[in-house]
């Protein structure tokens, strides 16, 4: 059952940002992870990764109540993208280059963008 808004009962816009959100975090690790374990060749890392992979999905399912799957998809790749992109370059010390950075930028601003454009 919806509201007017196009909102079901029971799950608030914050709710679903906040669901995205940990979709976007869960998506970087699964990412982080999947390079981590040396193709699945390290349990514990391996572990990590599956519950990555779960969380993101189980979080992005839940946002995509309220979401529409056009604004909460884009956002939850584009926004894993860069977090994986950052924390690669930290924990794995990964080169960003000028072209990386000029990537984020877009990536960024059309994250914004159809957070902006939304309506939720």
């Amino acid at each position: 059952m919806t509201t007017s808004s196009s909102t079901p009962v029971g799950l608030s816009s914050t709710m679903a940002w906040i669901y995205l959100s940990l979709a976007v975090v869960f998506e970087i690790v699964f990412a982080l992870g999947a390079s981590a374990s040396h193709g699945f060749t390290k349990l514990k890392v391996s572990l990590i990764t599956v519950v990555g992979v779960v969380g993101g999905i189980y979080f992005i399912s839940l946002a995509l109540k309220t979401l529409d799957v056009g604004v909460g998809y884009p956002i939850w790749t584009g926004a894993g993208a860069v977090g994986t992109v950052i924390f690669g370059a930290l924990i794995f010390k990964e080169k960003i280059t000028p072209a990386k950075v000029f990537c984020f930028i877009a990536i960024i601003g059309g994250v914004v963008g159809l957070k902006s454009l939304a309506g939720v």
